[in-house]
């Protein structure tokens, strides 16, 4: 791994950032449900970087947190302006609803995340650190192990009980048509290709805003309002 420029912005503010979220939103507020889970997550990142378990320390903390300060630029754009990037639209959107289940908040927010914000995320890794995405592959993949990991128990922990686990239920088909992997696949290639269009403006920003749509899109699916 090469060498990389000196990085100031640390992990423990991020997530002091998140614990005061947690604490300012209701429970069943979708973006605080979200909130929890992310909170685990980059708890968890924090962890394995503190026990060494990243190829490229200082690597896996640009990564690390220029990905958590693109979620928390989004809830600072929701709560100033009333308009968040299109991926996170649908969550802000439906964070109240009565009929979205918190197992669709967390999921929607995850597609939110993964399939845009870490993308751009290593685009801004790399910039910052002098690096090619190739050299960030590793500290990718840890982390997208984690989310992995953390995908399992969050569906174990928020999937209502054993009588709503028919395959006839409308939940059961939409947790059937979203994938992390498969997410975190596309997210990588879609790092590349704007990793490769960074100078050229203008099919960056359109590639960007497409992708943006598209995630927002399959949040919206995500979030369908389901009977109890």
């Amino acid at each position: 791994m090469a060498q990389c420029e000196q990085f100031t912005t640390p992990v423990d503010a991020v997530i002091s950032r998140m614990r005061a979220l947690e604490a300012a939103l209701p429970e069943r507020d979708g973006v605080a449900v979200f909130n929890r889970v992310y909170l685990a997550v980059t708890e968890a990142v924090d962890g394995h970087i503190d026990g060494g378990r990243f190829t490229d320390t200082r690597a896996a903390i640009t990564l690390d947190v220029r990905f958590a300060q693109r979620y928390l630029a989004a809830v600072d754009r929701a709560e100033q302006e009333g308009r968040p990037p299109a991926c996170w639209r649908p969550l802000f959107q439906m964070r109240r609803h009565p009929g979205v289940r918190p197992l669709q908040f967390a999921l929607a927010g995850i597609n939110a995340h993964i399939g845009h914000d870490l993308a751009l995320a290593v685009v801004d890794a790399c910039r910052s650190l002098g690096c090619e995405p190739a050299e960030l592959e590793d500290e990718f993949d840890r982390v997208g192990d984690l989310l992995v990991s953390l995908e399992e128990r969050i569906r174990e922990e928020l999937m209502p009980g054993p009588d709503l686990l028919q395959i006839a239920d409308p939940l059961t088909h939409l947790l059937g048509s979203w994938s992390l992997e498969r997410a975190r696949d596309a997210t990588w290639s879609a790092a590349r290709a704007l990793w490769a269009l960074r100078r050229l403006p203008d099919l960056a920003g359109e590639f960007t805003e497409r992708l943006d749509a598209a995630v927002g899109f399959a949040g919206r699916m995500l979030l369908t309002p389901l009977p109890d």
